[in-house]
């Protein structure tokens, strides 16, 4: 958060600190570094200067000096690694000048700079967001709902926060206790904020349940819902008046439940009594997941989950209170609740709600809604998007402006690219710009968002082999003319914070471009589910947590192919349900969106039947007859074979969640039952096939498993043996160049017996006649080896000076020629510059990593100064090398290793400017050697820029730092 938004125009006088003129000179320095950081909002005195700022210790170094010289002051070195926000600078500096006014100006200026629209860090609970919005703006409207009669109702803050409390006191009244939970079953109106943070004002933590959409299936709701309840353990209901009889159901069934109550019955004069004690790591609400009956799955969100996630959606979508949010999404789904509200409530940017009811049945009123308030940010499931296109008439929207609408974003359910693809191109005539449609990724584990797609890209895919993806597992690029291609959305990269990685059966890491169960962790992750310890441990995999995913990463994009549980194993293929139910439900007389596809166990055989549902209006035998040829039909086009069993069946059979998503294992029991409307058929001239089919898929997984563990001994085997004789050689080596060379003819020979194909480019590249200064990105613990097995020349790595304490690793490495730098003691640190300065003297390379340390996720990492001012202050070239592969091959925070290739490009070297006698002029020069270099290694590595993100590398991580 910034202490303030104001420019400071005017420049102290000798010897006069005045702290916002010295906070923007530490921003405009900032800036001049890192020219991504002039988007995002100014630092305030608390700031970190190494991960806010992205300041390094030589650049700290660089800021200390020119600080001393406009402001006429002289700073202890010491700062260099001592001071960690601007504000410690600021106080140095006061100390410094002795004048005591300016210090307390300076506190002044901390707690009076605030502006009315930014949240202060203080703020650590949705309590506190609100009352601070109702303290500082309470006539300002947080939002705007659009009731079904299209009658919009602004909401101020200040009605909020009186609401909020007039429902705690009801409750109280009611006997509600604090840590009790209270379900809310209402549908999206004004009353449910007013419910939701009142619970919470009184000590209560929610529980949001969707409310029955239609009573034919209220025999279903009841027995779900009766689930949810006594697993939460609920005391109170919040309902409305017609869905009282539904309630009382509850209540009859739910031991918990004592109270049954309306909004109205709780609307009471406040008592004022005091806000309930609460703080960031206590529950803020329960999100159930749409699971199954038996097993009810309740995930625990604090407060320091919602507001960590919201902080990393708003800066992947570079949100802002200047958006406008338009959303049609029920409350009783995260993506409405999280998303829309809690992320308007804590961002501070406008809400402009509509009735969901509303959006199904007139969806035009969405776009026009969007037109009509400028909205900039929207979105929802991919059934939102092709439900536009199938209801919206031109006529509709005429005169519509989508100009405005910055993000699309489309998630909760499987991403169609041809669904996207056409609402780019009905609606491009409107305004609506390219690079809006955004696919994302998440789920209630991770909060809400897990991965976005970076600002302004649009729908991205990736053509695949389907044979490779469904028998071997393994994303292959498919022939530009492979009619039968599988097209996989990606759903974007995961936020700053955030991690993924896909795992086998076995939960070793995969690959990139290898199928897997998908596995994430960050700082809004899930403790567990609410009251449910069997489900909680399968969740983990230590620390990190299970999605149920299927899915690959490539590019550092997640790519999600199915649910691991909807997946159907059939005759040694992967079958994933969603794109037969999409060409299914393209059938002329099958209801869009209303197609089931799931395995059914034959009970007599124990193999596993494909099983197609689909909803039909139609009546006629010989009409649906011919329905269910199409689908089978499809079937062996799209998958490859023919389904077991198509059932046709009237609308609102099908099962679904209250987002949309098809209830496949739901739907799978009606029909195990027999209580969809038409029997099973026969399989049983496929009963000898599937039970040989379902032997092979085994067979083939136990084989390769075995090959996998067998290949990561041998890797050990091999780099054990070899690197025991590199350390003999490089203590028996007469000379640098003999060691080298016996390094490189045993490095060599363990990359042959691995089976690790390196191919090198632009050895030319290289100068021959001149000292140089390599730089290389660092995605692996096998980089270093690999570079320098790579390389003709002899190359001086520089390592971190903790190091040379390890005795026997520091003796190797002082015999094989790489230099220790200290990055701590400024005085040793000089000495060892200095002696680097030497080596380049003496025509000898030096090497850098120069991200200092590497991560498990895909991504190049900020870089730290160190080379590029070696090579300023020597003159001498900066030779970028970008290495691609390794990462894949043996990750961080793993010691299985997997066989693959690794590219080692060589490119042109950047030539350095000479006669810079001028110490900034230098270092401006370096500057511009690190950007150079670091646009080279983006457009060879295959990687995003982590800069944009300011990635945090864990302390854990830090420790594993390779070079400055």
């Amino acid at each position: 958060m910034t202490d303030s938004n104001s420019e400071i125009e005017a420049q102290p006088q000798a010897n006069e600190i005045a702290p916002e003129a010295v906070l923007a000179f530490i921003w405009s320095f900032a800036i001049e570094l890192h020219s991504h950081l002039k988007r995002r909002p100014r630092p305030g005195l608390d700031s970190s200067l190494e991960s806010d700022l992205s300041l390094d210790s030589l650049s700290r170094m660089e800021l200390l000096v020119r600080l001393e010289r406009h402001f006429h002051v002289r700073l202890s070195e010491q700062l260099m690694t001592q001071a960690e926000s601007p504000r410690e600078l600021i106080r140095a500096m006061i100390a410094a000048s002795s004048k005591s006014v300016a210090a307390q100006h300076f506190e002044i200026q901390h707690h009076a700079g605030l502006e009315s629209d930014e949240l202060p860090d203080s703020a650590r609970t949705l309590v506190d967001v609100l009352n601070w919005h109702a303290q500082h703006h309470p006539e300002r409207v947080h939002l705007h709902f659009y009731d079904e009669q299209e009658d919009a109702t602004p909401l101020t803050f200040g009605d909020l926060r009186s609401g909020a409390e007039r429902i705690a006191t009801g409750l109280r009244a009611d006997g509600l206790e604090p840590g009790q939970t209270v379900a809310i079953m209402l549908p999206s109106c004004v009353e449910y904020f007013f419910c939701f943070l009142g619970i919470l004002i009184a000590g209560g933590i929610p529980v949001p349940i969707y409310p029955p959409m239609r009573m034919s299936q209220m025999e279903d709701h009841v027995r779900r819902h009766a689930g949810i309840l006594d697993n939460a353990a609920v005391t109170s209901l919040i309902t409305f008046d017609e869905a009282k009889p539904v309630a009382l159901l509850l209540k009859a069934q739910v031991e918990s439940l004592r109270r049954v109550t309306t909004f109205t019955d709780l609307d009471r004069a406040f008592d004022e009594q005091p806000d309930a004690p609460i703080g960031e790591d206590n529950v803020a609400f329960i999100q159930y997941t749409s699971g199954s009956t038996g097993n009810p799955k309740g995930v625990v969100l604090t407060h320091q989950n919602i507001i960590a996630n919201i902080d990393a959606m708003g800066g992947a979508l570079e949100a802002s209170s200047g958006d406008v949010f338009v959303s049609w999404l029920p409350l009783y789904h995260d993506m409405g609740l999280i998303g829309a509200w809690m992320g308007s409530l804590c961002v501070g940017f406008t809400l402009v709600l509509m009735s969901p009811l509303t959006f199904l049945s007139r969806p035009s009123r969405w776009l026009r809604i969007i037109h009509n308030h400028r909205g900039t940010l929207s979105g929802g499931p991919n059934f939102s998007f092709e439900l536009c296109l199938q209801r919206i008439e031109d006529e509709d929207i005429e005169g519509l402006d989508l100009s405005c609408w910055r993000v699309a974003f489309n998630g909760a359910e499987p991403v169609s690219a041809d669904t996207l693809r056409r609402f780019q191109k009905r609606f491009s005539q409107y305004g609506l710009p390219d690079t809006a449609i955004s696919p994302v990724y998440g789920l209630a584990e991770a909060t809400l968002g897990l991965g976005f797609p970076p600002i302004g890209r649009g729908l991205f895919t990736d053509r695949v082999n389907r044979e490779s993806l469904a028998v071997h597992g393994k994303a292959e690029a498919a022939a530009d003319d492979d009619e039968s291609a599988l097209e996989v959305v990606a759903c974007g990269q995961p936020m700053p914070g955030y991690q993924a990685r896909v795992v086998d059966s076995a939960g070793r890491e995969l690959p990139d471009r290898h199928q897997g169960r998908l596995e994430f962790k960050g700082p809004s992750t899930t403790s567990g589910y609410y009251r449910n310890a069997e489900a909680t441990q399968k969740l983990f995999n230590g620390d990190w947590l299970d999605s149920g995913d299927l899915a690959y990463i490539a590019a550092g994009d997640i790519y999600i192919t199915s649910r691991e549980k909807d997946m159907i194993i059939r005759g040694g293929r992967n079958i994933y349900p969603y794109e037969l139910e999409e060409a299914a439900g393209d059938l002329e007389g099958i209801r869009k969106g209303c197609v089931a596809v799931f395995a059914s166990t034959d009970s007599r055989t124990q193999t596993e039947r494909l099983i197609v549902v689909a909803e039909t209006r139609e009546q006629l035998p010989a009409t649906r007859t011919t329905l269910e040829t199409h689908i089978n039909d499809l079937a062996v086009t799209v998958i490859g074979m023919p389904a077991d069993d198509v059932v046709l069946v009237r609308p609102r059979s099908v099962l679904k969640t209250s987002s949309g998503k098809i209830r496949r294992a739901a739907t799978a029991e009606l029909y195990d039952s027999g209580r969809l409307n038409e029997g099973s058929k026969s399989v049983a001239t496929q009963i000898v096939r599937l039970i040989g089919s379902s032997i092979r898929p085994g067979l083939r997984r136990i084989r390769r498993r075995a090959g996998e563990y067998a290949a990561a001994v041998w890797c050990w085997l091999v780099v054990g043996s070899l690197g025991l004789l590199c350390w003999f050689a490089a203590w028996l080596g007469p000379t640098m160049e003999t060691r080298w060379y016996l390094l490189r003819r045993l490095g060599r020979a363990a990359v042959w017996l691995t089976g690790t194909k390196l191919i090198v480019e632009g050895l030319s590249n290289l100068p021959s006649n001149t000292s140089f200064v390599l730089v290389a990105n660092h995605q692996s613990y096998l980089d270093g080896p690999l570079l320098a097995l790579s390389l003709p020349v002899t190359v001086s790595y520089v390592v971190k000076g903790e190091l040379s304490t390890a005795p026997l690793l520091a003796s190797f490495m002082r015999r094989i020629g790489l230099s220790f730098v200290e990055r701590f003691d400024r005085q040793r640190s000089l000495e060892d510059a200095r002696k680097i300065r030497a080596t380049l003297e003496a025509n000898r390379p030096i090497g850098y990593f120069p991200e200092g340390t590497l991560m498990r996720m895909p991504g190049l990492l900020p870089f730290h100064m160190g080379a590029f001012v070696t090579a300023a202050e020597a003159g001498v070239p900066v030779v970028p090398v970008t290495l691609r592969g390794t990462r894949s091959i043996l990750r961080d925070e793993s010691w299985f290793p997997r066989r693959g290739s690794v590219r080692v490009v060589i490119s042109e070297p950047l030539v350095t400017a000479t006669g810079l006698s001028d110490e900034s002029m230098r270092f401006r020069e370096a500057v511009r050697l690190r950007d150079a270099a670091r646009m080279v290694m983006l457009e060879n590595c295959g990687e995003p820029d982590l800069v944009e993100h300011q990635i945090k590398t864990e302390p854990a991580s830090a420790a594993k730092t390779s070079g400055r």
